[in-house]
Formats: structure tokens, sequence, C-alpha cells
């Protein structure tokens, strides 16, 4: 018996183990490709920018993360994390984010969604996050079929995450 739980303590400390240098080897990838870009003459504005610039709340996403791509000729957006995390905002919404959230960007819209979870009831996966204008006191989650209205206010500043073992 004390073989097995060895053996089976022993493969679960690997995985972990292999999980995390997967995310390390990941974020140094990704920090690499920043630098390069840096390097290259590009200048990489800041992500809050970028939303305020599409009419969407600067703190949408947690302030730790790793780097984002921004491809302009598709408006496809990718924002990176060092890991899968949480945010709790100050409206009591909870918003839960995978490594990599992408989706397509554009005035007033996240749309096609992927990596973002948030809580209605229970976590379901959010496909579109939108405002609908420029002076608009709500931001709206598109989650699973269900609308969610939330206070624009709440998403102003960027916040600290937690780090969750999944989204």
């Amino acid at each position: 018996m004390e073989k097995a739980l060895t053996k089976v303590g022993s493969f679960w400390i690997s995985k972990k183990a292999k999980e995390e240098l997967y995310a390390v080897s990941n974020t140094v990838e990704e920090k690499a490709k920043w630098i390069l870009n840096k390097l290259k003459g590009k200048h990489v504005k800041p992500l809050a920018d970028v939303l305020r610039e599409h009419n969407l709340p600067p703190g949408l996403f947690p302030r730790n993360i790793t780097c984002y791509e921004m491809d302009e000729s598709k408006s496809k957006l990718s924002v990176y994390m060092p890991a899968a995390c949480e945010v709790r905002f100050k409206d009591g919404s909870a918003v839960r984010y995978g490594r990599r959230v992408k989706g397509t960007l554009s005035k007033g819209k996240l749309s096609g969604m992927e990596g973002m979870k948030t809580k209605v009831v229970v976590w379901v996966k959010v496909t579109e996050v939108c405002v609908e204008s420029c002076k608009s006191d709500k931001v709206w989650f598109m989650a699973s079929g269900v609308k969610k209205s939330r206070p624009r206010d709440a998403y102003e500043l960027p916040h600290d995450s937690v780090r969750v073992e999944e989204i």
C-alpha cells in the first residue's frame, strides 16, 4: 500500500512540476516577444490605453498581465497572464482569467472571447464584453446566453488577482 501511495504521490508532484515549468517557459517566451517588439522600435501601448481607445473600461483585465498582443489588421487581442487567476471587483462581481484571454476588439466591444469566466450563479464562459455608448455607466457581460450588466466604475482600475488552479 505504501509503495502505491508513494508512486501516486510522485506522479502528482511530477505532474505539478511539469505544469509549473510549462507556465514559466510560456511566460519567458511571451516576455521575449514583447521585448523584441520594443527593440524593433514598435511602440507598445499599455493595455489600459488600448481598452480606453476602444471605449472599454481599462480595468477589465488584472494588473498582473504578462503582456498582450494586438493584431491591428484582424482586430485580434490576446492578453497573457502568468497563471489562471481571479479578480473580485468592488461591485461584488468576480471574473476568472485563463493564462491567455483572446477575442476580437472593436469600438465598445470585445467579442468571440476565449479564456474568461464570470460568476452568475455558477461560473460561466464569457463570450462578449461590451459598452453600449461612450457615456454608458454599464458594462455588459454576455455569458452562455445570459446578458448581465455591471457598473462601469467597478472596472475603471486594474485590480490585483488571486491565482486559481483552473478557470
